[in-house]
């Protein structure tokens, strides 16, 4: 392979290849996980929790191409195994386990939170360590989807609803909260 020379080192490159990869891993395994509730979601939610959550796989999907072709961008190799993803991985599986709707989402909610916690530290050691302000950008963009899909999963579990007055009441107390 012809010699890279985008102002990066090799130790840089490789810095910034493992640091994707793990990013990868971890997306790779959230898409597994929401496809999984997206088929196994029963009760009075199914169909807003079904619709909802192929929406995220899609965009999942998307981010994990995307997160492969930057590595092969860097001359680098993305991950291409399960075994491979769940070794590099920090979200972990539930084998067996088949939860409620509640459930799934609030595991959703801390997959997605990790995984922002992780892209905030990578952001930083791109610009920091690496000085790929490049991949750091690129890794901005991934955080923002997360604290999106993670908003909405929070939304959905908060437990308040909105009156027409502009008031919010909770599901579990009769007594109306100003906005």
């Amino acid at each position: 392979m012809r010699p890279l020379n985008i102002g990066l080192t090799e130790e840089q490159r490789r810095g910034v290849i493992s640091l994707l990869n793990n990013d990868l891993a971890d997306a790779y395994l959230l898409l597994i996980k929401t496809k999984k509730y997206h088929w196994d979601v029963v009760g009075p939610q199914f169909r807003t929790l079904h619709e909802l959550w192929e929406e995220h796989y899609e965009v999942l999907t998307e981010s994990i191409d995307s997160i492969a072709e930057r590595i092969r961008a860097l001359g680098g190799y993305p991950l291409g195994t399960a075994e491979s993803f769940l070794k590099s991985a920090s979200l972990k599986e539930h084998p067996g386990d088949l939860p409620n709707a509640q459930q799934m989402v609030e595991r959703l909610v801390d997959d997605h939170e990790q995984i922002i916690r992780n892209l905030r530290d990578h952001i930083d050691q791109c610009g920091d360590e690496f000085h790929d302000e490049g991949t750091a950008d690129f890794l901005t963009g991934l955080m923002e989807g997360h604290e999106e899909m993670a908003w909405m999963l929070r939304s959905f579990i908060e437990g308040q609803s909105l009156e027409p007055s502009g008031k919010t009441q909770s599901v579990n107390e009769k007594t109306p909260v100003q906005v």
